[in-house]
């Protein structure tokens, strides 16, 4: 068993089914989040705010965290406990939406402002960790496959395994989970949708536990061949374990300080950069630019509009009604 475990090609698959977990649940969860903003009251101007903050802070803080996986060193590796840190974050984003408003009658007796703060913070939680949660998932990728074409089988995998997630995670929301077997053990739509996005996030990152080549790796970088034969070192006595935690602690408040800088010169140097690449390569970058705009326009008002436009539903209508039911069938 662990030798299939340090198979290459295993070691490929399961780093790479947290990518298929990853996009499973931000297709089916930013597809069904507008209605449910709708629904709660949430105007289309603000809705598409809310939406916003995700990438808002990732635009901040994903050159951070890609700055700290870079120096950071754990016997789990660089990249994966902040692997684990935004996964742990997408898994509280995939409770709190669903019960949004259960959490919400815990603490108040009008429910409404604090249901949508509740609903607020858990998409926001989702974008944010979702999307931000690529970025260390493809350099573990780079360390683990470094070889020219190892590198290529991975990427190829990688976006693979994006395209499958994306096609069951828009086609989950279109399944009647209500009706389904599941429904009495795991309550109505919203729910059961979302509890099933969990089960299946949970076992994609629970995939990630197997991954070990990367602490062996860094270990062997970190060691060098002349060091793998030396004899161990004494353990230092109490008082050089105390200096050493402190030296530690510097060294992580230092590489913190030396993220914040590298943000801070972060535009002007896509200024310059941008300024010094070639014609063809800003036109295909404005095309790319236009394209998503596009795309995640589209995406956003797609699914209101099938509710509203198609199948003549209203969102705000109460629970119940026929407005309601057609809306929620559209």
């Amino acid at each position: 068993v662990s030798m299939l475990f340090h198979n290459r090609k295993t070691q490929l698959l399961l780093v790479n089914s947290l990518t298929f977990g990853l996009e499973v649940c931000l297709a089916a969860g930013i597809t069904y989040v507008p209605p449910l903003l709708l629904e709660v009251g949430v105007e289309e101007k603000f809705m598409t705010m809310v939406l916003g903050i995700g990438p808002v802070l990732g635009l901040v803080f994903v050159p951070l965290i890609g700055s700290a996986s870079d120096h950071w060193h754990s016997s789990y590796g660089r990249r994966r406990p902040f692997i684990w840190m935004l996964c742990l974050g997408v898994l509280l984003s995939l409770f709190v939406i669903p019960h949004a408003s259960s959490l919400a009658s815990l603490f108040a007796l009008n429910t409404r402002p604090l249901e949508i703060a509740f609903l607020i913070l858990g998409i926001g939680l989702l974008d944010f960790c979702g999307q931000v949660c690529f970025t260390p998932l493809e350099a573990l990728l780079s360390d683990l496959f470094q070889e020219p074409d190892n590198c290529r089988q991975a990427f190829s995998m990688y976006a693979f395994m994006i395209s499958l997630g994306g096609c069951i995670g828009y086609l989950l929301p279109a399944i009647d989970w209500g009706g389904s077997f599941l429904a009495p053990y795991l309550g109505g739509q919203e729910t059961c949708l979302f509890s099933l996005l969990a089960v299946i996030f949970l076992g994609c990152v629970l995939a990630t536990l197997f991954v070990t080549e990367e602490a062996a790796t860094q270990a062997d970088v970190l060691d060098g061949p002349t060091l793998k034969d030396a004899p161990p070192k004494p353990s230092p006595p109490a008082c050089c374990s105390c200096q050493l935690s402190r030296s530690s602690c510097l060294l992580q408040a230092r590489h913190v300080m030396q993220a914040l800088r590298n943000l801070c010169t972060l535009v002007p140097r896509l200024h310059s950069l941008y300024c010094r690449i070639p014609k063809v390569i800003r036109r295909l970058f404005v095309a790319e630019l236009c394209s998503w705009m596009a795309l995640m326009t589209f995406m956003l008002f797609y699914t209101d509009f099938v509710g509203e436009g198609l199948y003549h539903g209203v969102p705000r209508a109460k629970p119940g009604t026929d407005a309601r039911r057609h809306y929620d069938e559209g």
